[in-house]
């Protein structure tokens, strides 16, 4: 029937949330597991021994119900806290390969990254909460995870 509304108030609904959040971090593309040679030949000018720099933008993506009494998948000052203790106090402003023990065996690309993110969210968001890890390495490169 035309002009009709039916509310459905029992029905799940579902949201997503995302936090934009930007952090500067140094870094150098170098595998123990590979030769100089086969280092340079992989990572470029990204393997350069005095490292480079970026400012990445991080977006971390929350999905779950939206809770009928708070209108809210979660708090967003919640996520802002855990962004907080995960991304800016360990990242922001380091060195990735020297200040983040993670990376002292592992490749410090923006995949890895992402992952150590990810791994680390995990921990401290309510579980099954966590959606998606997005990272603008550059305007023109970006990495997506979702714990796969």
């Amino acid at each position: 029937m035309a002009g009709i509304y039916v509310s459905n108030s029992a029905a799940e609904r579902i949201g997503y949330i995302t936090r934009a959040q930007s952090f500067s971090a140094c870094h150098r593309l170098h595998s123990i597991h590979l030769s100089d040679e086969e280092n340079k030949r992989v990572y470029g000018k990204c393997n350069n021994p005095n490292g480079h720099g970026h400012n990445y933008k991080v977006e971390v993506t929350v999905r779950g119900k939206i809770d009928s009494l708070t209108g809210m998948v979660m708090n967003l000052t919640d996520l802002k806290r855990c962004i907080e203790e995960v991304i800016m106090i360990p990242l922001d402003h380091k060195n990735l390969d020297e200040d983040v023990p993670y990376f002292a065996n592992v490749v410090s690309t923006t995949e890895n990254v992402a992952v150590y993110i990810w791994d680390n969210m995990v921990k401290v968001l309510p579980s099954n909460l966590l959606y998606e890890i997005k990272i603008h390495e550059t305007d023109n490169n970006v990495v997506i995870y979702r714990g796969d």
